[in-house]
């Protein structure tokens, strides 16, 4: 119901944009976040803790860099001071990050344990979705939960699915952003090796995708990449190095083999290495390119032949 009042937890990169989502919409926003200023940039009102936004709202939104970053803001430092210290039966806390799903299993029962629901909602779209509100949200945890905020997810998210028991949502983050990083790596090599054969890379793409090869990268990325403009403002190559982490252990918990991840674990480990650690994961080809002989996909000049 409209009634209830929201709070928002991380207004960084994407927890800022979902915020101003949010309040665009005429929904006031509570927020916090330890940069000071960025609820007000948000349109948010500025809370001086966490403590405070977990007090004055009923649905409280999540968008943190990791599970250890989750998991001392709902346990709180040395037991005090979280959402779970301050927090009382019936609030809702819908956590948007992209976290480990055993952990998010665990928060759910330990929170479940104070009356205050948990949703483990996984988002998909980045920082282009995030702006325009039409982002996927893949969620786990109880339906009727889900069905209460789900007014506050509308200004937000173009899709909404309910995937299933706690850990579900994040579960299927996972596996979503191992895949990303499979399409994003590839096509890098990829394109990278059409432009020192000399081939037009607009061309290669208009091929790719009517053909078989076709995948998110060489559809949204990398048209806008071979005209020098990386998407700003995206995941960068460190959390994207920590997703396939992510993935890796979740495959490692399920008894499935992760053959596939070793080649995006080392094209964004080389990308973090190379300077490109903490911008836009979309700079891997660049790192690729720089072992390559210096290579930027959106230079004019001629391409060559062969290696």
């Amino acid at each position: 119901m409209t009634g209830q009042r929201i709070g928002f937890l991380g207004l960084g990169n994407m927890g800022g944009r979902m915020t101003r989502r949010l309040t665009g919409a005429g929904h006031p926003v509570l927020g916090y976040d330890p940069v000071k200023g960025r609820a007000a940039a948000a349109g948010a009102t500025e809370a001086r803790s966490v403590t405070e936004v977990v007090e004055n709202s009923d649905c409280i939104l999540l968008s943190l860099p990791d599970s250890p970053v989750i998991e001392k803001v709902i346990r709180g430092e040395g037991g005090a001071g979280g959402v779970l210290a301050a927090g009382r039966a019936g609030q809702v806390v819908v956590d948007l990050s992209t976290a480990a799903p055993s952990s998010s299993i665990a928060l759910h029962a330990e929170l479940a344990d104070r009356g205050i629901e948990f949703l483990d909602a996984g988002i998909s779209g980045g920082a282009a979705a995030a702006e325009r509100g039409t982002l996927t949200i893949m969620v786990g945890g109880s339906p009727a939960a889900l069905d209460s905020i789900a007014w506050v997810l509308e200004p937000i998210a173009a899709k909404v699915v309910h995937m299933g028991a706690p850990g579900a949502g994040h579960t299927t983050k996972v596996l979503n952003n191992f895949l990303n990083a499979v399409s994003l790596a590839a096509t890098a090599e990829v394109m990278l090796a059409a432009k020192k054969a000399g081939l037009d890379l607009a061309q290669v793409l208009e091929v790719v995708n009517a053909s078989s090869g076709v995948n998110f990268a060489t559809l949204n990325r990398f048209p806008h990449i071979i005209r020098g403009d990386y998407l700003e403002g995206g995941l960068t190559s460190a959390l994207m190095s920590k997703d396939i982490d992510l993935y890796v252990t979740c495959l490692a918990e399920l008894g499935v083999p992760s053959l596939q991840a070793a080649g995006p674990m080392a094209a964004f480990g080389l990308a973090s290495s190379l300077g490109y650690r903490d911008q836009i994961s979309n700079k891997v080809v660049d790192a690729l390119g720089d072992l390559a002989g210096g290579i930027r996909l959106h230079d004019t000049g001629p391409g060559q032949i062969g290696p």
